[in-house]
């Protein structure tokens, strides 16, 4: 089987198009899509043969419970038991948006989709072709990441192909992602709202609107005991093929230990990819060097993470060394990411130096 791939934008909507994969999704199949984050590989959520193809497809650990998305706001109270005043909040506020909630879930939605647990992820999601794709689907559609599960989450339709053209129905390609990063995942089943994923909406900006929330204690630490209660929590994701390592420190620090450890790995035949910035890319001596954006426009390096990573495979290096990105707003969910894909290999270049 071999993805049909359909282009349109969400000014040019191919509604025939979307109403064939509206049917793709009703008859147990699965549709990639856009969102204003990253490409979904849609399934019906509330059909469990089509929650297990979604695994399947993605060889996703079906511990991993998948996001529900919706394009109506009145379908959140269908899908769920309860709907905390916090939750009512912040879909008043970011819905339709690239934020995710927690909540208890209702009979209707089977445990395949949620990964064993009695809580559901919903999200309504703000893109247009995404939203009117759900329709067609009958309202609740299932949709992780559309890549191979531990691969960088693509942004883009041809990421998508590479990864999963030859075991889905069809691949909407609506161009590139706005925001490239996952939605923010707040988890209302405590007694506190937890966020258990970092995005674009930052703990700050919660925190403005709600008052009392929190991070989850284990988010940048990896524990393969801990049943996961969203997506990416437990796993290695986002993970270029190449060895991943992260520099921290000064900036002048920084690239110091980059270039000496550039130099050292071609001096044994690997070869090196360099993640870097506009503000210092001219400052690296050595390895194929890439510009992920600027510090200055956060959200640019947001934006490229993902594709970077997978330039880099794309050019075979066989170690990767990056410089953290610690920004003001979007720092915590890049550097999340990052981590994740690094498998949590940090280098500090105060501690080099002692």
């Amino acid at each position: 089987m071999k993805a049909e791939v359909v282009a349109m934008d969400a000014e040019h909507l191919d509604m025939e198009a979307i109403q064939k994969a509206g049917k793709i999704l009703k008859e147990g199949g699965l549709v990639a899509f856009p969102t204003e984050t990253v490409y979904g590989l849609g399934g019906n959520a509330l059909d469990p043969k089509a929650s297990m193809k979604i695994y399947a497809a993605k060889g996703r650990p079906s511990d991993n419970p998948l996001i529900v998305h919706i394009a109506d706001i009145d379908d959140l109270a269908k899908i769920t038991t309860e709907i905390p005043k916090g939750a009512r909040i912040l879909a008043e506020k970011y819905w339709p948006g690239p934020l995710t909630m927690i909540l208890p879930k209702a009979d209707i939605v089977p445990k395949e989709t949620t990964g064993g647990l009695d809580s559901v992820a919903v999200r309504f999601p703000s893109d247009r072709i995404a939203q009117e794709l759900i329709k067609a689907a009958g309202g609740f559609v299932a949709a992780p990441s559309a890549n191979t599960s531990g691969r960088p989450s693509p942004t883009m339709a041809e990421h998508v192909e590479e990864d999963l053209g030859d075991a889905i129905e069809m691949i909407i390609d609506g161009g590139q992602v706005g925001i490239g990063l996952e939605s923010t995942i707040v988890d209302f089943t405590e007694d506190v709202p937890v966020v258990l994923r970092p995005g674009y909406i930052s703990l700050e900006m919660l925190k403005d609107t709600l008052g009392d929330v929190r991070m989850d204690r284990g988010l940048l630490i990896t524990d393969s005991s801990v049943h996961p209660k969203a997506p990416g929590m437990k796993y290695r994701h986002y993970a270029p093929k190449a060895d991943l390592s992260i520099v921290e420190g000064p900036q002048d620090e920084v690239i110091a230990c980059i270039n000496r450890l550039t130099r050292e790995a071609a001096s044994t035949g690997l070869k090196t990819g360099i993640i870097a910035t506009d503000e210092t890319k001219d400052q690296y001596a050595d390895g194929l060097v890439l510009s992920i954006g600027s510090r200055e426009e956060e959200e640019t390096i947001a934006h490229h993470l993902y594709g970077v990573l997978r330039d880099f495979d794309e050019a075979q290096v066989n170690v990767i060394y990056s410089e953290a990105f610690y920004t003001p707003r979007m720092g915590q969910a890049i550097m999340n990411r990052l981590l994740k894909a690094a498998g949590h290999k940090i280098i500090k270049t105060q501690e080099e130096e002692k």
